[in-house]
């Protein structure tokens, strides 16, 4: 089985770093792999149109870098996206719209091995990631008690249990999402209302306090000091179809000036 670089990192109290893309093509994995700067590539599927071949191709790409791979799944079906995708030969899971203690905890099982001590849902499978072997033996089972799962807390029934989901084992790591979290408290498009800040920063600061890392997400290393302050040292910044909208809104508009005048 793979090493899990997000998971060595984070058992080891490291930094790491992240970007978005929403591509299926493996090129663009490859691209990010050769800058030699990230420690993983997450799929926000969530977003994205793909089929299982995709899943195998992204992981495939990545594995050719010192990188692992994180998939960002839709709230249903979670567990056929999750077990799929770490079939796949992705290492880490980012579970979104959890709304309850049991919905994580049933995110939690979903990556986890189907042994007694586990009390996971993953059997074992022939999937990718045991290279074609028949999955089940002891190698496999610490491959997915490796799986970084990583919670989004982004409704107000999450915010309300929060520190109950901290407290939940198997929970590695949390990301807020104040897009959802303000649409969830009737203020749609709030992300940057001040109520909203503020129980961002209540969030994180109590991950903080729990010692289950938070992660923040970025769209330029300028924005990262607010979250260094607080102590968080986990980020993924940058999304590939929005770095690629930036790129032609501003130059398109510089041209057609160019060529106006």
């Amino acid at each position: 089985m793979r090493r899990n670089k997000l998971r060595q990192l984070l058992d080891a109290n490291e930094p790491t770093l992240g970007t978005h893309i929403h591509s299926t093509w493996p090129s663009i994995v490859e691209m990010v792999g050769h800058t030699g700067v990230f420690d993983y590539v997450e799929f926000v599927s969530e977003y994205a149109p793909f089929d299982l071949y995709t899943l195998d191709n992204i992981c495939r790409a990545v594995e050719l870098f010192d990188m692992s791979a994180m998939i960002k799944v839709d709230q249903q079906p979670r567990r056929f996206l999750a077990q799929r995708a770490i079939g796949s030969g992705f290492q880490s899971v980012l579970f979104a719209d959890c709304r309850s203690v049991d919905e994580v905890r049933e995110c939690v099982r979903a990556a986890r091995p189907d042994t007694p001590e586990s009390g996971g849902f993953y059997g074992a499978a022939m999937r990718r990631h045991t290279y074609v072997g028949y999955g089940g033996g002891q190698e496999y089972v610490e491959a997915l008690q490796d799986i970084v799962v990583v919670i989004m807390i982004e409704k107000r029934s999450a915010v309300d249990q929060l520190e109950k989901i901290l407290s939940l084992e198997g929970v590695d790591m949390i990301q807020w999402g104040p897009t959802d979290y303000s649409m969830s408290i009737g203020k749609p498009g709030g992300r940057n209302d001040p109520e909203v800040k503020a129980v961002e920063r209540d969030v994180l600061q109590t991950c903080l306090e729990m010692g289950v890392p938070p992660r923040a997400e970025i769209n330029d290393p300028d924005q990262a000091g607010y979250y260094l302050e607080m102590g968080v040292r986990h980020f993924c910044i940058g999304t590939d179809i929005v770095i690629l909208y930036n790129w032609l809104k501003e130059n398109g508009e510089l041209l057609r000036d160019l060529v106006a005048s």
